[in-house]
């Protein structure tokens, strides 16, 4: 399931799917944060995920999104990061079935 976050778009719907302003908004846990956002606003969305009752497993930082202080900050609270990288390329490179 994906649950779309974007504050100017909060209260809406995309594809069926509400959407919410804050990662805090989401009615449950996630197991990963995938940033579709300029690198700059990396950090916020990692304190915002070091805040959350039950951290994601992953924030993932798509093409041209890496800031490593980022990851390190979010590294030491135990969640894996991934930057500059595309689930939907990387996906098939693992020969999931």
């Amino acid at each position: 399931r994906v649950f779309p976050v974007n504050p100017g778009q909060a209260g809406k719907e995309i594809l069926g799917q509400a959407v919410y302003a804050r990662l805090a908004d989401i009615p449950e846990a996630v197991d990963m944060i995938d940033v579709f956002r300029a690198p700059e606003y990396l950090s916020a969305i990692v304190d915002e995920a070091i805040l959350l009752p039950q951290r994601p497993k992953v924030i993932w930082g798509q093409l041209s999104v890496r800031d490593d202080n980022a990851a390190a900050k979010a590294e030491a609270y135990g969640i894996n990061v991934v930057m500059n990288r595309c689930p939907a390329i990387e996906y098939p490179r693992l020969n999931i079935a």
